[in-house]
């Protein structure tokens, strides 16, 4: 990023700009007007009529207790561990000092009560040194649960999948599908009541941002704000699913699970060809392939019967990790570390559990052991690969050689811009002769200890005749008993609708993650998922059909008082859009973006020496980031180049996650270097020239001209107060410029894209400003 003179002058005018529309653009709330406002007490201190083991109890002795008396064996103090019920009501001591922790209906009799409420600091439980404490709703609870009989559930992530009832609700309620149906029969134990409709603007917004990735036209928002049918919402959501931006869309958030990255990582970070694979998800997400092939496939495309070059292709997935460079390294350990990469990767992406933590000891929270894990591990530990690079360029086996005749008969969906003869592309092979695997003590390469085959962990679901290796893995994943598989795929999806998934912690649905929002709604959908084919398109439009997707954003004194995260969906949420969205959403709005499907990754603007800086080793084709001087340089964020040790600065200033791991969820902050780079990334100034020509080309006035680029980028008419305020900006600008012209070239010199217009250059550089402070509003960022 590029910083002068003019940029500072900038940074001060879009401030004052800024701060104006804000206090501009407060709207009217338009909550359900049936809506309660009585104030209710803190529901925190009422007991439930019915305590749950696994909504109530279970998370309590999870963050209290566990740490000493959980799953990890190892760990387990005075012989009490709650990982079973079993192990939590067995006598403990002998003789005179025999005792029950717990003894079901007497809560009398059980010592966990007792220790709870003492007062004497050797007694109590949990410890004072532990810096943990129990509040004295939480030991009613366990108290109320003890005396009801302390009845025992397995985890609730582990329980079978079943088809749930769907709730009845008023016939007074506007229901779209069942979906709204489970969230009205859990909003009517709260005073809130749902909020209205979303505008049409707003909705088309929201739908092209969650679909595609991109903001909609003009065109769309018009003809979708005129037209009556009943219909008009259905063929917006058809069109929008049948498009290449949804399957673009739908792939970018596959990189983060898949840690897709152009280079191999560690110390040199060389680049490497991975982006072959990057077009099969694009093909798989265009041609809607059901979910359990299109993970059947990268996991084990090259053990089906007679497998094609694609699905060979797809399990490159597997191979997405990093791999050293490194002279003097230990081979064994490097390899370690890959197979481990891919049994991890495994655990968060299809079973949403931190298998990992049992890497070097049973895992302290969840029932999965240390030989769970390497069990699991085993699975993956049969690949005949390369450990090491050892030069620049060469591909670590096994790979796959794809010819440019392939690609132009044979596997047609690889865009071979470049026009390379051969593609050597890294993907999965199996060993003859299976590797033995052993558990790891404290997961340390050489220090091997009991020998184990491939195996399933079992408290999920128990091993059936499936092939020991990665195919009879899928099939155990996708088998219609596993109830792990489909509820962590549906709440990804609707985590992509609503910002947040009915389990908050996608990455992980064991003992340490978030209990579900609403549980029956969790499985109604993933039930709905598995047993109408994993239908990813049908199952995406399904959510945003409901009336709960469509609502409005708009939010109360009383919501925020009462759901303040939004958990009763008594509204939609307001979202900020991705790193690539904001990225994509300003050249596409600004008529700079190259819509082009698939090929090599491209290098767009970056601030100049950021690599050379920040390479290690030799660096090769890595050691100087030189940016593409074409069309290349304004394509989707998608197929930007991703060093792994240097991801592109632009996105990881908005959240973007290195690749490094597998990622299921990004985190969302706010900063002041985000508003840096909004107000002085080349890109963006650029996006708001070329958005300025389009208005003055298209509109004859001042006004109008500001209305389109205001409705352009926000999706909706300005008010007239909105409109005034960057008129009186505007005309500050002009004056600015016009008394410094020079300021004015220099400004719409920034970038390579061409410039035309017929006005002069302070009032160009003036339209370009507004246009910068429109990009540079919340509105703009957000989805909605």
């Amino acid at each position: 990023m590029h910083f002068n003179k003019c940029h500072y002058t900038i940074f001060y005018s879009i401030i004052a700009a800024i701060l104006l529309l804000i206090f501009s653009c407060n709207q009217k709330d338009n909550s359900d007007p049936v809506s309660s406002q009585v104030e209710i007490s803190d529901s925190d201190q009422k007991l439930p009529a019915v305590v749950d083991f696994n909504f109530h109890v279970r998370p309590i002795l999870s963050d209290r207790c566990y740490t000493c008396h959980g799953p990890d064996k190892a760990k387990i103090e005075a012989n009490l561990s709650f990982a079973s019920y079993e192990m939590a009501t067995k006598q403990l001591g002998e003789g005179s000092e025999s005792h029950f922790a717990v003894v079901p209906g007497k809560s009398a009799e059980s010592t966990l009560v007792d220790r709870i409420y003492s007062q004497d600091p050797a007694l109590i439980m949990p410890p004072p040194e532990s810096n943990l404490s129990l509040s004295t709703y939480e030991k009613d609870i366990l108290k109320k649960w003890i005396d009801k009989g302390a009845k025992w559930k397995p985890h609730w992530a582990f329980l079978p999948l079943e088809k749930k009832q769907v709730p009845t609700v008023s016939s007074d309620l506007i229901t779209h599908n069942e979906i709204d149906n489970f969230i009205l029969d859990k909003l009517k134990e709260s005073p809130l009541g749902r909020s209205n409709p979303a505008t049409k603007e707003h909705l088309i917004r929201r739908l092209a941002f969650d679909i595609t990735g991109l903001p909609p036209t003009l065109e769309e928002i018009n003809q979708f704000v005129d037209n009556e049918k009943d219909n008009a919402l259905d063929q917006v959501m058809d069109h929008y699913l049948s498009t290449d931006a949804y399957a673009e869309n739908m792939t970018a958030q596959w990189m983060d699970i898949a840690r897709y990255a152009d280079t191999h990582g560690y110390q040199d970070d060389f680049e490497r060809i991975m982006w072959p694979w990057r077009d099969w998800v694009i093909h798989s997400y265009k041609n809607n392939m059901p979910y359990d092939q299109f993970v059947t496939w990268q996991l084990a495309g090259d053990l089906l019967p007679k497998p094609t070059k694609e699905q060979i292709i797809a399990t490159a997935f597997n191979r997405n990790h990093s791999i050293t460079m490194e002279g003097g390294v230990i081979l064994e350990e490097y390899r370690s570390e890959y197979v481990s990469d891919r049994a991890n990767t495994f655990g968060k992406a299809f079973l949403g559990l931190t298998v990992e933590c049992a890497k070097c000891h049973d895992h302290k929270y969840d029932p999965i052991s240390q030989v769970d894990y390497y069990s699991l591990y085993s699975y993956f530990n049969n690949l005949p690969e390369m450990n090491i690079i050892n030069k620049e360029g060469e591909v670590p086996e096994p790979y796959l050689e794809i010819s440019a005749e392939e690609i132009k008969h044979t596997v047609d969906f690889i865009k071979n811009l470049d026009s390379m003869e051969n593609i050597q592309l890294m993907v999965m092979e199996e060993m003859k002769n299976p590797r033995q695997t052993y558990v790891l003590d404290r997961g340390m390469y050489d220090q091997p200890t009991t020998k184990v085959g491939s195996n399933v962990p079992a408290a999920v679901l128990p091993a059936k005749d499936y092939p020991k290796n990665r195919l009879g893995l899928s099939q155990w994943l996708f088998d219609s008993d596993n109830p792990l598989t489909a509820r962590v795929a549906v709440n990804r999806i609707w985590q992509m609708c609503f910002g947040q998934g009915l389990v908050s912690t996608a990455e992980d649905f064991g003992a340490q993650g978030s209990l579900p929002s609403h549980p029956e709604l969790l499985d109604h959908l993933a039930y709905k998922y598995m047993d109408e084919g994993w239908d990813t398109k049908a199952m995406i439009k399904y959510i945003l059909s409901s009336y709960t997707y469509q609502q409005s954003t708009n939010i109360t004194d009383q919501m925020l008082e009462l759901d303040p995260e939004n958990k009763l969906y008594a509204r939609a949420p307001r979202i900020r859009l991705s790193a690539e969205k904001i990225r994509d959403h300003a050249l596409a709005t600004s008529g700079l973006m190259t819509h082009r499907v698939g090929g090599p990754s491209v290098k767009p603007y970056q601030p100049e020496g950021l690599w050379k800086e920040k390479v290690g080793g030799g660096g090769g084709s890595t050691a100087e980031y030189i940016k593409d001087k074409n069309e290349n340089q304004y394509r989707r964020s998608l197929y930007t180049f991703w060093k792994r040790t240097v991801p592109p600065p632009g996105m990881t200033t908005f959240d973007a996650v290195s690749r490094d791991l597998c990622m299921v969820k990004r985190e969302t902050t706010s900063t002041p270097l985000q508003a840096l780079v909004m107000m002085n990334n080349p890109e963006i100034i650029e996006a708001s020239r070329n958005l300025a020509y389009k208005a003055i080309a298209q509109k004859d006035n001042e006004k109008e001209r500001i209305a389109l680029m205001f409705k352009t980028v926000t999706s909706r008419d300005a008010t007239e107060n909105e409109v005034v305020t960057l008129k009186e900006y505007l005309e500050s600008e002009k004056q600015k410029y016009t008394e410094n012209t020079d300021a004015a070239e220099a400004f719409l010199s920034i970038g390579d894209s061409p410039t035309s217009s017929t006005l002069s250059s302070p009032e160009v550089a003036a339209y370009a400003m507004v246009a910068n402070v429109i990009y540079n509003l919340d509105e703009s960022i957000t989805r909605s």
